[in-house]
């Protein structure tokens, strides 16, 4: 029986153009997920734009244009990003959506209502704009700033709000991630978020008076004066995007999430905030979170200020996609911080790429295409099984790099055996066929990682339409030469 698996990753404010970051999340979501359909699962993977945040606003205000027009030109490129990517979604949902997302988020509001867990109160307290959220003092650096936006003073907000009664559910919450029921990936973001729940939880504001959201975002169910706090209805694009509230068969398939790709500053909204609104609610939990780190950029933060925050769209297209995939999978680490340099990415893209796989394909199909027609003998899998073994370990526990690298192993291995045993001296049909099939292994193995370059692959050795794990034993193919990789002007 094909098992469903549901996919996300976070939802950017749309403030701003992407950046080198937002590439990395995309490229590991799809990597998980394509891994998931070549396992045979039926996936689903969901993507979208946060764009009810006051920092739209002010953003769209400064551009000189109203709001929606701000967001929906802003939102194209985070679209744009992923199609150029070859990242394959199955949804794209923005959340100024009023026909799907606004009923879902008023459903949840109104279930959380009804279960007696919200209120209006009045309230003060320190505001980050660019987090969209309170903070305590507490909380803060030395100089009174939030931890992820130093060097902006925090806005003092005094107004009457709705509150949730977070601290209502922190017991059940330890014991759901304590019990891996919400399992958070990797340990350490686990044991962050342990830490956090061992003080009391406080309650969270969760709407803002239309004042101060300017009349922008989901408007609170039975009371005009309110809009939803920003937080509350974007984690339920994951929701919304299926259909709740909308599309209740749709919704009943594919939900609860199987996994939410998030990087780690927005983990304690997705561990605490998030799970709590659907106890609340009496709705289903997501059953995994996968939080990675940052990227620097040289070694250094990517800040506007110094001139490093790298542009995706011009990266791809001076490399191309799948470079770019390989890079931030092989070099950056799954779930730790990172860097980027144009130095390392010259330096993947020459010794792994175009001297690796590029030049492999490229010995076995001249000799192919030189040949002739070759039937393909056999499909023993003996010498790639130990491969396969390593490369699906790798892949379920999420050390996307260690999956690269047994590929490559594998690549290195064949390239020594065509080489060491002069195989291209005399290519005959059961040469020839070996090196195929091994050829075919490796394709299979790229496609969740460098799909473009597994296509080509398996279209020069097996023609249109192949079919991912098929034994092709006994085909006759026509094998056409290939280039992957050309070398870059220095």
């Amino acid at each position: 029986m094909q098992k469903k698996f549901y996919i996300t990753s976070a939802i950017p404010y749309v403030n701003a153009k992407p950046h080198i970051g937002h590439t990395l999340e995309l490229v590991q979501a799809d990597m998980i997920a394509r891994y998931h359909r070549l396992q045979g699962d039926e996936v689903f993977y969901l993507f979208g734009t946060d764009e009810n945040a006051l920092k739209n606003v002010q953003a769209a205000e400064h551009a000189g244009i109203p709001p929606q027009e701000f967001v929906d030109i802003h939102a194209r490129y985070f679209s744009d990003l992923a199609k150029k990517l070859n990242v394959k979604l199955d949804a794209f949902i923005k959340s100024s959506d009023p026909v799907h997302h606004f009923p879902a988020s008023q459903k949840l509001w109104q279930r959380c209502y009804d279960a007696g867990d919200i209120y209006k109160r009045s309230y003060e307290g320190l505001y980050c704009v660019g987090c969209e959220t309170f903070y305590a003092r507490d909380e803060l650096n030395e100089q009174g700033e939030c931890l992820e936006h130093p060097g902006k003073a925090l806005e003092t907000v005094s107004e009457e709000n709705y509150f949730f009664r977070l601290g209502r559910y922190q017991e059940t919450l330890i014991t759901l991630i304590k019990e891996d029921r919400l399992a958070i990936i990797p340990a350490t973001r686990k044991n962050e978020i342990l830490s956090f729940l061992t003080q009391p939880l406080q309650d969270i504001s969760i709407s803002r008076s239309n004042e101060r959201a300017k009349n922008w975002g989901v408007p609170v169910p039975h009371d005009p004066t309110q809009r939803m706090y920003v937080w509350f209805d974007a984690l339920n694009v994951y929701q919304s995007g299926i259909g709740f509230g909308w599309d209740e068969t749709s919704y009943r398939k594919w939900w609860p999430a199987d996994l939410h790709v998030i990087g780690k500053g927005i983990t304690r909204f997705h561990a605490i905030y998030w799970p709590a609104f659907l106890l609340s609610a009496q709705l289903e939990l997501p059953k995994a979170l996968f939080v990675h780190g940052y990227m620097t950029v040289n070694g250094q933060k990517m800040s506007k200020t110094l001139g490093n925050v790298i542009d995706p769209f011009d990266l791809i297209t001076r490399y191309g996609a799948d470079p770019i995939r390989y890079y931030l999978l092989r070099e950056i680490p799954a779930v730790g911080d990172g860097d980027f340099s144009e130095e390392k990415m010259n330096t993947r893209y020459t010794s792994d790429l175009a001297h690796g796989i590029g030049n492999l394909a490229s010995r076995i199909t001249t000799l192919a295409e030189n040949t002739g027609t070759i039937t393909l003998e056999s499909f023993d899998t003996g010498i790639v099984d130990p491969y396969w073994h390593r490369y699906h370990e790798a892949c379920v526990a999420f050390k996307f790099n260690e999956a690269l690298e047994v590929t490559w192993e594998l690549i290195a291995y064949i390239d020594r055996e065509l080489t060491q045993k002069r195989l291209w001296a005399t290519p005959t049909n059961a040469t020839l066929s070996s090196l195929v099939s091994y050829l075919l292994h490796i394709a299979w193995m790229l496609n969740p990682f460098l799909p473009h370059t597994s296509e080509t692959l398996l279209n020069a050795l097996v023609g249109n339409s192949p079919v991912y794990g098929h034994d092709y034993t006994g085909s006759r193919l026509t094998i056409k030469k290939i280039s992957l990789f050309p070398k870059r002007e220095a």
